[in-house]
C-alpha cells in the first residue's frame, strides 16, 4: 500500500510538471515572460519604500498585539498578534502570515498574503547569505534542502549537515530537483533575488504549493541593518528572544568603535574578474557605509547610481588606477574568485596595482573567503577596519589578513 501510494504520488507530480511545461507553450508562454520582465523591471527601477514605517495591518479574525522593535533594518516589518500570530512584510518581496503549531489561518486573507504554517522544519534554502543566521539561532536542523553544494559552504554548521545527510542538495535557484523537494515535503523555500530572473521556477515552486520567501538583507543601506535580519528568521523558528540577545551582542561590539574619531584615510574595496575588469563597490553600498562606521573613507565618494539595485560596478584597471591609486588602504575581496596568499599573487593580477601607495607603503590586506556568508559577523567586519585604520594587529582580525 506504502508503494502503491508513493508511486501515485510521483505519477501526479509527472504529470502536474509536464503539464506545466506543455501550458508555458505558445501565447501563455509569451504572457509569463513580459510578466516575469515587468516584475524584474518594477524590483529594478522603482524607489524603495519603507515597510518599517507602513502601520500595522487589522487582519480579519486576528487582534493586533505589538510590533517587533527594528534599530536599523528598513527592508523589513513584523507585526504580533494575539494567539502567536505573525505577519512579516518584506519590501518588494511580499508578506507572510506566520501560524503557530496547532492553530489555523483566519478566513478572508488577502490574497497577497502567504500563509507560513508552523512548525517550518523542511525548509529549502537557497539564499546562501541566510545560513548564517539559521547557525547563530541553532536553526539549521530546521533545513532539510540546500541550493549550495557542500564544497559551496563557508558555514561549518552547514557543511557538517550535509556531510551528514541532515541537508541535502536540492538545485540551484535556476534549476532545483522539484522531485526531491516535493518528496521531503518542502513547507518553505527561502530563494534570493537571482529568482526573480527565473519567475518560472517561482510559480512552479507555488503551484506545487510550496511558499517562497526572497530574501532581501543585502538590500538593507546600513550593514547593522542587515545583520538585524536575524530577527526575521527567528520568527519562522519561534527565537526571537534569542535572535534580540545575539543582536545586542553584535551592537555592543561597535560602541568604541563608533565613538572613536575619524581618521580620515581612504579605503579602496575590490577584485579583479578574470576577464581583467575591476569589480568595486557603490558609494551607497553596505560596505562603503561599513568602512565609515570603522572610521574611513571609501575612495569612490560618487559612484553608481539609483537606477539599479546592483551593489558593484565593473570598472577599467586604468579607471580604477585614477581613482584608487592614492587610497590609503586596499582591501581585496577574495568572496568571489578565491583567497589569495600574498601581495606578488594580487600583482600577477595586474602589474599596475605596484603603482598604487597602499602598495608600496605595505598596506594591503584580503578578505577571507567567508565573508559574505558570515552575515552575522558584520560588526566584527567594521572592527577589523577599524583596526586596519589605526594600525591593530592582524592576529586579533577575524576577516581581514595582510598580504605582504
Amino acid at each position: 500500500m506504502e508503494n502503491e501510494t508513493t508511486d501515485r504520488g510521483a505519477r501526479r507530480m509527472y504529470e502536474k510538471m509536464t503539464g506545466y511545461a506543455r501550458e508555458r507553450d505558445g501565447l501563455k508562454s509569451c504572457v509569463r515572460f513580459v510578466t516575469g520582465l515587468s516584475a524584474l523591471a518594477l524590483l529594478t527601477f522603482l524607489p524603495y519604500a519603507d515597510v518599517s514605517a507602513q502601520g500595522a495591518e487589522e487582519l480579519p479574525g486576528l487582534a493586533y498585539d505589538h510590533s517587533m522593535e527594528l534599530s536599523y533594518a528598513e527592508r523589513f516589518s513584523a507585526d504580533y498578534y494575539e494567539g502567536g500570530y505573525a505577519l512579516l512584510a518584506i519590501e518588494d518581496g511580499g508578506r507572510y502570515l506566520v501560524v503557530p503549531e496547532g492553530k489555523e489561518a483566519p478566513e478572508g486573507l488577502t490574497e497577497d498574503i502567504t500563509v507560513l504554517q508552523k512548525p517550518l522544519d523542511t525548509m529549502y534554502l537557497v539564499a546562501t547569505s541566510a545560513m548564517d543566521y539559521f547557525a547563530a539561532l541553532d536553526g539549521i536542523g530546521s533545513l532539510r534542502l540546500s541550493g549550495t553544494q557542500e564544497d559551496g559552504w563557508y558555514i561549518p554548521e552547514a557543511k557538517e549537515a550535509m556531510e551528514n545527510g541532515e541537508l541535502l542538495y536540492a538545485g540551484k535557484y535556476s534549476a532545483p530537483d522539484y522531485e526531491r523537494i516535493v518528496s521531503e515535503g518542502c513547507d518553505l523555500a527561502i530563494e534570493s533575488t537571482m529568482i526573480y530572473h527565473t519567475p518560472e521556477v517561482q510559480e512552479m515552486l507555488e503551484d506545487f504549493g510550496i511558499p517562497v520567501l526572497v530574501e532581501r538583507s543585502s538590500y538593507e543601506p546600513h550593514p547593522l541593518g542587515r545583520a538585524e535580519w536575524i530577527k526575521l528568521y527567528a520568527v519562522l523558528l519561534g527565537k526571537e528572544e534569542l535572535a534580540e540577545q545575539l543582536f545586542a551582542e553584535q551592537t555592543e561590539k561597535l560602541e568604541e568603535v563608533l565613538d572613536g574619531e575619524k581618521t580620515g584615510k581612504t579605503v579602496a574595496f575590490f577584485y579583479i574578474s578574470s576577464n581583467g575588469y575591476v569589480n568595486v563597490r557603490k558609494t551607497n553600498d553596505y560596505v562603503a557605509k561599513m568602512i565609515d562606521l570603522a572610521g574611513g573613507e571609501y575612495v569612490f565618494r560618487d559612484l553608481g547610481d539609483e537606477e539599479n539595485a546592483l551593489s558593484t560596478v565593473n570598472m577599467q584597471m586604468e579607471d580604477f588606477y585614477a581613482g584608487a591609486k592614492d587610497a590609503d588602504v586596499l582591501i581585496y575581496n577574495s568572496t568571489i574568485d578565491g583567497q589569495i596568499a600574498s601581495l606578488d599573487e594580487l600583482l600577477e593580477k595586474s602589474a599596475l596595482l605596484a603603482d598604487f601607495r597602499a602598495v608600496q607603503e605595505g598596506n594591503v590586506w584580503c578578505t577571507t573567503q567567508n565573508l559574505f556568508q558570515k552575515t552575522t559577523g558584520l560588526a566584527d567586519m567594521i572592527v577589523d577596519i577599524h583596526a586596519v585604520l589605526n594600525g591593530g594587529e592582524p592576529e586579533d582580525m577575524t576577516y581581514l589578513y595582510p598580504l605582504k
